[in-house]
């Protein structure tokens, strides 16, 4: 039997990103729950614009529970799907269990059906909380190999910063007009995400190669092992062209999507990750083969 809804001195509060409050209200509640600062993401361009978040309000100034969808269509075997996604999901200790929870994700998924999405998204280290909604975690897996031969010598890339203003306008026009990584699983549409991530994970470079139009999210560690995150660009470039314009020769590789664009193969391994994701819609849908979304798409 569901938990009977308990709100007593609390408010419902729907589509609230547009008031500075609101917005505070979710970066302070997200920031007091998990340390996720995502404030700064006011000024990567703010939120994705279609955002729906659905909260219960202590006061003005304070969140008690926030859930948020957003629209993340996706490609899912070389399928696009109108799909959307759920994300900062969080309720303050002190007003748990009193279905506050439920009662946003209710209204989320509602909302969700009511636009028209034929599926929705989510991750989360808790699978068993949304599985009474339907929910059901995709298994997602990584590649690793070794890396390719050399390409023709190409322009170096250049660093580029979220945070500065030409850089930001770059990474903005760039992301609008991407193709997806992989034909087996990943998101379309993904600009705020894509952006967000960039501050919260300090070891995460983005890198511009201009003459492929394309940016690399990407990390190298003590070893020299290269991980590719991301590639944001309408074609694709190859890895060896990548490696080229980075200038680095690691000693193994390991990418964290699908390679299928890549013209490198490696060898997929199940990932080893708390963090899981969940599908709901799409009858018993998973990916053809083994895949995963980019981190630089976690929500």
């Amino acid at each position: 039997m569901a938990k009977r809804l308990d709100s007593a001195g609390l408010t419902f509060r729907q589509d609230y990103f547009g008031d500075p409050a609101g917005w505070a209200a979710l970066v302070c509640l997200l920031q007091d729950i998990f340390g996720i600062d995502i404030g700064p993401l006011q000024q990567l361009g703010g939120p994705d614009p279609t955002s729906m978040p659905f909260g219960w309000l202590v006061s003005e100034g304070e969140l008690a529970a926030n859930i948020s969808a957003l629209a993340l269509p996706f490609v899912l075997n070389g399928r696009i799907v109108h799909a959307a996604g759920l994300q900062s999901g969080a309720v303050r200790p002190p007003w748990r269990g009193r279905g506050l929870y439920r009662d946003v994700t209710v209204k989320a998924l509602d909302w969700c059906e009511e636009q028209g999405f034929e599926a929705v998204i989510l991750y989360t280290d808790k699978p068993s909380l949304y599985e009474p909604y339907g929910f059901r975690a995709i298994p997602l897996h990584r590649y690793e190999g070794a890396a390719p031969a050399p390409s023709t010598p190409a322009a170096p890339a250049r660093p580029l910063l979220p945070t500065n203003a030409d850089n930001l306008a770059l990474l903005q026009a760039l992301l609008k007009r991407r193709s997806p990584v992989s034909t087996s699983l990943a998101v379309i549409v993904n600009a705020a995400m894509f952006l967000i991530n960039t501050q919260l994970d300090p070891d995460i470079r983005i890198s511009f190669l201009e003459d492929k139009q394309a940016v690399i999210a990407w990390n190298i560690d003590e070893t020299g092992r290269f991980s590719l995150l991301d590639v944001v660009a309408a074609e694709m470039p190859r890895l060896a062209a990548i490696l080229a314009g980075l200038e680095i020769a690691p000693a193994a590789v390991e990418v964290l999507f699908r390679p299928d664009k890549l013209g490198w193969e490696g060898a997929p391994q199940s990932l080893e990750s708390g963090t899981r994701l969940m599908l709901r819609g799409l009858g018993d849908a998973t990916p053809d083969f083994p895949a995963m979304l980019s981190p630089m798409a976690e929500f």
